[in-house]
């Protein structure tokens, strides 16, 4: 049976910007780093230490070419914020891409795109 989900692997262009954007502008941290043969190199971040779930950022074109059969495609990801206001104003003064906080029937929601312009999806948990 499965417990939990423990990593997302996202699938990137540049680790080193996406480490950037992921850290500096939305504040996660890197909790692991580990480069193997053949250049294989993967960072795992979590938003905050001690997060239950980490996302895997994979070099996408290594990935490619060491399983072909692999999904490159951006998960879509939902994120839990406790402040959604906040963290709209926050994101948009760093000038990252967001799009217009929206009422769901299960709270209110907003999307911001990463600095290869995937889109991810944040919602307000109380």
């Amino acid at each position: 049976m499965f417990s939990r989900v423990g990593q997302i692997m996202l699938y990137v262009n540049n680790q080193d910007e996406a480490v950037d954007f992921w850290t500096k502008k939305l504040g996660f941290v890197v909790i692991a780093e580990e480069e193997l043969e053949q250049g294989f190199r993967w960072i795992e971040i979590t938003p905050q230490k001690g997060a239950e779930t980490s996302i895997i950022l994979h070099d996408k074109k290594f990935v490619a070419e060491m399983s072909p059969g692999v999904n490159l495609d951006t998960p879509s990801l939902m994120f839990y914020t406790e402040n959604l206001e906040q963290l709209h104003q926050d994101l948009s003064h760093k000038n990252i891409t967001v799009g217009e906080i929206t009422t769901m029937p299960s709270g209110k929601v907003f999307n911001f795109a990463d600095n290869e312009e995937s889109y991810f999806a944040v919602m307000e948990r109380r």
